[in-house]
């Protein structure tokens, strides 16, 4: 892959994409990109108030108008209300859904539905609204499926046994480092039963390496470091991130490139994939591992009550 900036992203005309999380960060930024290539940008946000506000600032530059689209990852039935409501208004025709909202090293929390909150967010409830605006994607050419990951996901496994965390000790960041697993795992399953039905979709992934969004500073913030510590914390992220700019460029080369294919993986180009531009990234050995990707497409069906289209 040769060096790839916002630059190449080719016209995005008559282009529909979902982005969740798109009131910040990564999101809002991949947001305002698409929208100014052309792009119908369909904004996922569990916040009005705040969607309201990303929605003016994508308008701001956008060829066509966005639009606001209100959904909580973390409410099962909040993700059941907003997929029809997409299926509605797009015609059941979605070229691009980006997965790419996240909580992170949250403590000890549980969604609406009872599930650890990280897991729960970061992979049961994008998979539920994956699964739910399937026959939308299907109802495009060479629609795409991209899920932002982490680096994060070297961390450790998944334990499809307890994946809520209900007897094994608790930790934000092993909570944290399954959920990212989750998404990578959870990308091939999808990508693999895609192909099977020869369905024009793909399932990609991406990861941001380390970039400076509102993710890092509430992960510090709800920490409850003392002042100075925060202070110091936050010097040292400041200093090791790259700018949200730079960190979307995976995702958007993901979304958008010619050749990319089902479950590529897209992350950083230097400092061992930290920062830079995107290229081709190394995954954990056990993001490989088909059998727990099968079986985690199972309990993802029991967790979430939604029957896989696939």
């Amino acid at each position: 892959m040769t060096k790839w900036d916002e630059s190449a992203i080719p016209d995005q005309s008559g282009r529909t994409v979902l982005i969740t999380g798109a009131n910040s960060g990564l999101g809002l930024h991949s947001a305002r990109v698409l929208a100014e290539r052309g792009a119908r940008v369909l904004l996922g946000c569990r916040d009005s108030e705040r969607g309201t506000d990303a929605l003016r600032r994508v308008a701001a530059t956008a060829t066509t108008p966005p639009e606001l689209i209100r959904l909580d990852l973390a409410d099962l039935n909040s993700i059941r209300d907003a997929a029809p409501t997409v299926r509605e208004r797009t015609g059941d025709r979605l070229d691009l859904l980006m997965n790419n909202a996240g909580v992170m090293a949250t403590p000890h929390r549980s969604t609406v539905d009872g599930h650890e909150l990280q897991f729960g967010t970061n992979h049961l409830g994008h998979a539920a609204l994956t699964w739910l605006l399937m026959p939308a994607l299907r109802g495009s050419a060479n629609a795409r499926v991209v899920t932002t990951t982490s680096l994060a996901h070297h961390g450790g496994g998944l334990d499809t046994a307890d994946p809520n965390f209900r007897r094994r000790r608790y930790t934000p960041v092993r909570a944290y480092s399954q959920s990212k697993l989750a998404n990578l795992l959870f990308t091939r399953e999808l990508d693999s039963r895609l192909r099977a039905t020869e369905a024009d979709v793909i399932g990609v992934s991406a990861h941001p390496g380390l970039t400076a969004t509102e993710l890092l500073s509430n992960s510090a913030r709800q920490r409850r470091l003392p002042e100075a510590v925060d202070k110091v914390v936050r010097s040292a992220t400041g200093a090791l991130t790259q700018r949200v700019e730079i960190g979307a460029l995976p995702q958007l080369y993901a979304a958008t490139a010619p050749g990319v294919t089902g479950d590529d993986f897209s992350g950083p180009s230097r400092m061992a994939e930290t920062r830079g531009a995107p290229k081709r990234a190394r995954k954990n050995p056990a993001a490989e591992d088909d059998s727990t990707a099968k079986r985690l497409w199972e309990i993802t069906a029991e967790l979430t009550g939604v029957e896989p289209p696939l």
